[in-house]
């Protein structure tokens, strides 16, 4: 069976409730993934050419991907560190992280003081030029 019948394609009997995080081949249970890593996988090869970054390699950047060194001025934010010792935000963020309407919950997630405080810490390292949200 081929990867798109939604079959295992170790087995070929079940149907695939997995897939290998390195070639997305379905597989439907742990006995088949360990027969699966026997043999070497490679990811899917992309017609796009990733960056690489010294920590982490972007597999689709953007004209919107953040460059690294604004990233490492966003880690090493004295103010973004104090503002995310707050249990609250960090919960907020959590929850922005997996939802499916992401302008709904970012709208309402506008409505909370501190998350607009985060807001602007952000927009102040990633775009000083611009204004922050409150200004």
């Amino acid at each position: 069976m081929d990867k798109q019948s939604g079959n295992c394609v170790i087995c070929e009997e079940n149907s695939a409730k997995y897939k290998c995080p390195t070639c997305a081949v379905p597989y439907c249970s742990v006995v088949c993934c360990k027969k699966h890593k026997e043999s070497p996988c490679d990811a899917p090869q992309s017609s796009l050419k990733p960056v690489t970054r010294a920590k982490s390699t972007i597999l689709f950047p953007t004209e919107d991907t953040v460059p690294e060194q604004t990233l490492e001025m966003l880690r090493n934010s004295a103010e973004l560190k104090d503002l995310l010792r707050n249990p609250h935000l960090r919960r907020l963020l959590q929850e922005l992280d997996g939802v499916q309407n992401a302008e709904k919950a970012m709208s309402a997630a506008m409505q909370e003081p501190l998350f607009t405080e985060f807001a602007d810490q952000v927009l102040r390292i990633v775009e000083p030029q611009e204004k922050t949200l409150r200004e």
